[in-house]
C-alpha cells in the first residue's frame, strides 16, 4: 500500500468521525463531546429492527407482556419519566416510544435507540424492585439512548479496528502483532469509554428520576442489590462496568446533588392535588 492511499485512508478515518454533542449537561453536568461515524438514521433503523424481531421472538414464546399488571407498572413509570428527557433532549419526548416486558428470568433491562425499551420479569422479581428503583434503572437505560451510546460505541470499534489495521499493514505487522494490539486497544481505549458511558448513564438516571419525582437514591439501592446476587465482577480494567464500589460511591454523591430536583417534584404533586 501506498503512503499515499495510506494517509488519504487514514484521513477518511479521521473526518468520518464528527464531533457531535447528543444531549444538553443538565443538573448533572453531562458535557463530553462525542465521535460519531455511523449515520444517526442508519443506526437508528437497524436497532428499532432489531427490537422488532426481538418482541416477536418473544410474543411466539409467549414470553411478551404475560403480567398485564407488572406491565402496567412498567408502562405507567415510564409515561412519568419520558417528558422529562426534554431536559437531555429537546426531540426524545416525541421518539416512537414502546413499553414492553419480557417474561424471563434475566436480570436484564435496555432502552434501545428511538426510546424502545424493555424490562425482563427477573429483575424486577428477583430484586424485589420498588417503583422508585424501577425508575432508577430505566432512567439509566434511557440515557444509554438519549446519549447515543450504542452509536458511540460503534464508531468507536469502527475507528479502532480500521486504526488498526492500516497501522498493521503500513508497518508491515504480521496477525500475531495486529491482535495484540487490538487486546491493547480494548484495554486502553473501548472499555474505559464504555466504563465512561455507564457512569454517564447512572448520572442522568438519577437526575430523570429526580425530575419524575421518584427518589434518586433508589439507584443506590439497587447496586446495593446487584451487589448482593453478582458478587463475582472482573476486574474494573477489564470489565466495560465500573466495580459495584465505585457505581455506588458515585451514585451517593450524583443522587445527592439532585435531591432538590425530587423534593421540588413531590411539592408540584402535592399542589396539583
Amino acid at each position: 500500500m501506498t503512503t499515499r492511499l495510506l494517509s488519504l485512508l487514514l484521513l477518511t478515518l479521521v473526518t468520518a468521525c464528527a464531533q457531535v454533542k447528543t444531549t444538553a449537561p443538565g443538573v448533572v453536568g453531562i458535557d463530553r463531546p462525542q465521535s460519531m461515524a455511523y449515520p444517526a438514521n442508519k443506526f437508528n433503523q437497524q436497532m428499532t429492527a432489531s427490537y422488532t424481531q426481538m418482541m416477536q421472538g418473544a410474543a411466539q414464546k409467549n414470553r411478551l407482556n404475560q403480567n398485564t399488571a407488572m406491565t402496567a407498572r412498567v408502562r405507567n413509570i415510564a409515561q412519568r419519566l419520558i417528558p422529562h428527557t426534554a431536559i437531555f433532549r429537546s426531540d426524545a419526548p416525541n421518539w416512537a416510544w414502546e413499553v414492553n416486558v419480557i417474561t424471563s428470568n434475566e436480570l436484564n433491562a435496555f432502552c434501545a435507540a428511538d426510546g424502545k425499551i424493555a424490562f425482563y420479569s427477573g429483575i424486577i422479581e428477583r430484586l424485589k424492585l420498588t417503583d422508585d428503583e424501577i425508575a432508577a434503572i430505566m432512567g439509566h437505560e434511557i440515557s444509554h439512548a438519549l446519549r447515543e451510546h450504542g452509536r458511540e460505541r460503534a464508531s468507536q470499534q469502527l475507528g479502532t479496528q480500521l486504526g488498526i489495521t492500516l497501522a498493521g499493514i503500513a508497518m508491515g505487522a504480521n496477525t500475531s502483532q495486529m491482535n495484540i494490539a487490538g487486546d491493547l486497544s480494548k484495554y486502553l481505549y473501548l472499555l474505559p469509554n464504555s466504563r465512561e458511558h455507564e457512569t454517564e448513564a447512572d448520572r442522568m438516571g438519577v437526575e430523570l428520576a429526580a425530575r419524575a419525582g421518584y427518589d434518586p437514591r433508589a439507584a443506590i439501592s439497587v447496586w446495593h442489590k446487584m451487589q448482593g446476587i453478582d458478587s463475582r465482577q472482573p476486574p474494573q480494567f477489564a470489565s466495560t462496568h465500573p466495580s459495584h464500589e465505585t457505581r455506588i460511591a458515585d451514585l451517593e454523591m450524583y443522587s445527592s446533588k439532585v435531591m432538590f430536583l425530587y423534593e421540588e417534584a413531590k411539592r408540584e404533586k402535592v399542589g396539583a392535588r
